[in-house]
């Protein structure tokens, strides 16, 4: 039974773990190393060839994975924090790296690798990912993680100068 988000606690992992799987071209999960088992709580049987966005938290705006998305489609790798649900309703933070698996130069899948996060990065996410949110609603379901997308972009530009794999980045090394 998945737990009130009220009532959800965050599960950490150790800063040298690093959680990987590997999608197929759809996002459905081909591969899942054991500490991803262990930290979303699900067994490998109810992972491999589920969509990966069986971890996606609520919590999430629809315009990170619009921009991941869209990234990926251009062959190049993405960069970003997730909030993941684990199976019992928990949650976990995480700095992903994702990236195409290419042959021939035709995108076969996704490779994903992620580390544990800096406590201060994910506040500093945390509040980007909330006025995401606010965008989206705003957009409706239709157009609102391209709108939120569009939002981040512009308020990354003319706020810090920056764009969001930088940002990102940046907020992953200042620990």
């Amino acid at each position: 039974m998945t737990k009130l988000a009220s009532a959800s606690q965050q599960i950490h992992f150790a800063e040298d773990e690093l959680i990987i799987s590997k999608t197929d071209i759809r996002g459905n999960i081909t591969y899942a190393n054991r500490t991803f088992m262990r930290v979303s709580n699900f067994p490998e049987s109810k992972l491999i060839g589920q969509p990966h966005n069986i971890i996606r938290h609520p919590d999430m705006p629809r315009g990170v994975y619009y921009g991941m998305w869209k990234t990926l489609k251009a062959k190049q790798e993405f960069f970003g924090f997730v909030k993941n649900l684990t199976a019992d309703g928990d949650y976990y933070w995480v700095f992903a790296n994702v990236t195409p698996d290419l042959v021939n130069g035709e995108i076969q899948g996704f490779f994903s690798v992620r580390r544990s996060p800096p406590d201060a990065a994910i506040k500093t996410i945390s509040e980007v990912y909330q006025k995401m949110q606010q965008v989206e609603a705003q957009h409706g379901k239709r157009d609102g993680a391209n709108g939120a997308w569009c939002w981040l972009n512009e308020y990354l530009q003319t706020q810090h100068n920056t764009s969001y794999e930088a940002f990102v980045l940046d907020l992953y090394a200042a620990e």
